[in-house]
Parts: structure tokens; sequence; C-alpha cells
């Protein structure tokens, strides 16, 4: 088993645990223990999928003998009434996963739309629409693959994946005298030659000393347009561009237009409401159980 199939059992793990799920005193009481059911999760509004393989795995842990059935794919966009899946097997299996495995699906299927949404913005520029390590604890896998879903690009997924000298790396390095060009050069020199350096800057004189330092991505952070425009001139190729800071639906395309190579965009993963999918269920009768006849 890979370690990104091994963690992600782990989180549903904990979130079964969590959810008290062999402890559900409400199904103990009232549901029959050999009941057998079929539950369908439905869209309740245009969404982008992502998650279902998530939920299958949250249905198949709780029960093994549970057969999971899916009428659409992650990364597909459904319309409202659209159903994804269908799970059956036995009634207190179904009610016991429910809400974790809606959890799951809610929430990222939230992330994959709000990613298409930028993405379309997008639709008529080359800027590349990229996530951000803003993420829950321990969901990031799920959540940058949500993102992915969307159209959108994984940045890096942690600390040991790029070198990224922010604000307050250069904070210490100027209370030793080392200025930004020197931080990127010892970077660079220091860094496995596999790995990008990209430097955060807030002003033209940092853009001007990243440059000289030979950054291969320059990070323009929270800037007005004006100075957008003026730092991309400035860079003039010399560098991969990224901008961050204050994106939003509404202004991605103007800041879009200034010609960056990428965009990053924290909200992608901590800002994206859940989307609303709901789980039926019905016993299967007698009926439901009989083969039909021949003819």
């Amino acid at each position: 088993m890979s370690a990104q199939k091994t963690h992600v059992r782990s989180l549903i793990k904990l979130a079964l645990e969590e959810d008290a799920v062999d402890d559900d005193i409400t199904t103990k009481i009232l549901i029959p223990a050999r009941l057998q059911a079929k539950a369908t999760i439905m869209a309740k509004e245009k969404l982008v999928l992502a998650g279902l393989d998530v939920a299958k795995q949250v249905f198949t842990q709780v029960d093994r003998s549970l057969k999971f059935k899916a009428y659409q794919k992650d990364g597909s966009v459904i319309k409202a009434g659209t159903i994804c899946c269908m799970i059956s097997g036995n009634a207190r299996s179904l009610l016991k996963a429910e809400r974790v495995a809606l959890n799951f699906l809610q929430h990222l299927s939230g992330i994959a739309t709000l990613t298409r949404q930028f993405c379309l913005a997008l639709t008529t520029s080359s800027t590349k629409i990229l996530d951000t390590r803003k993420t829950t604890p321990g969901l990031r896998s799920l959540q940058k693959q949500a993102v992915t879903f969307g159209g959108g690009h994984n940045h890096r997924q942690s600390l040991k994946d790029g070198i990224l000298i922010k604000d307050n790396h250069l904070t210490l390095l100027y209370s030793k005298k080392i200025t930004l060009d020197q931080a990127c050069h010892l970077a660079k020199t220091q860094a496995p030659a596999r790995l990008k350096v990209c430097v955060e800057t807030e002003t033209l004189d940092q853009v001007t000393a990243a440059i000289r330092g030979k950054a291969d991505i320059i990070l323009l952070d929270n800037m007005p347009p004006h100075i957008l425009r003026q730092a991309i001139q400035l860079i003039d190729g010399r560098a991969l561009t990224e901008i961050s800071g204050g994106i939003t639906l509404e202004n991605v395309q103007s800041i879009a237009s200034v010609g960056a190579d990428f965009i990053s965009i924290g909200a992608l993963t901590h800002s994206a409401r859940s989307m609303d999918l709901s789980l039926s269920l019905n016993p299967i009768t007698q009926s439901h159980l009989r083969r039909p006849r021949n003819g």
C-alpha cells in the first residue's frame, strides 16, 4: 500500500473514531441488525465532484460487505439532481458511515468547485492557478488533489519540496547583514539542483534584488495592480512570476492581465464552502431481492 493510501486510510479511521460509529446508539436501538438498504448520494446544486473515492473508502472501512457503485467520476461537473453513487448492504452500516462520507465529499467538492470558478475566469489567459500550504492539518493531500480536480495546479506539498524565501526569512537574514540577493545566491548553491528558488517580494527594490540573486521564481505579494505591471516589466522573463495576496473571483481576471505565470490562492483550500450533497436511504424489501423471471 502506498504512503498516500495509508495516510488516507488513517484519516478515515480517525474520522470514524471521532464520530464513534461503533457506538451509534440511535441505530442500535431502532434499526434491525439484519435490515438491508440502499443509499444514493445526490448533488443538490451544480458542483465539481471531488472525494468520491474517499467516500467509497469510508463505507468499506465501516463494512467491507457494502457494495459501492459510482455513477460519476471525481472532477466531473454535475448538475443539481445528479445521482453520484449508490451504496447497498446492511442498513446499520450505511447509517454509521453516512455523515463521515458526506463530510469528506462536501468539503472536497467545495474546493474543486471554487478552483474551477477561478480557472474559468482565466480561460483567455495563460496564467495558471496554484494552491498554497494554507490547508487543514492532516487533510492537505486530499485538499490539494481536489484542487487538481477543479483544474488548478499544486504548489509545493510541503517544506521539503521547494525553496521559498519569505518575509520572515528575510527579516532574520537582514539582522545578520545578509541581503535578499545574497540569500538567493546562498539558497541556489546549497539547495538540491532539482529545486527552484522562489523569493517573496513586496516592493520593486526587492524585485530588483531578486533578479540580481537569479531567483527562479519571483513572488509578487500584495502589490497593487500598477506596481504589479511595473514588476512584470522589470523582470522581463528573467524569472517565472507568481502573484499572491487578496485574490478574489472579482479581481482575478484583471490581476492575470498583467501577464504573470502563476496566481496562488490560499482561499481555494481555507475558504471554500462545502457543497450541498445529500444521502437518501431506502430499505431493500424481499421483492427487491427476488430474481426476475425469464421472459
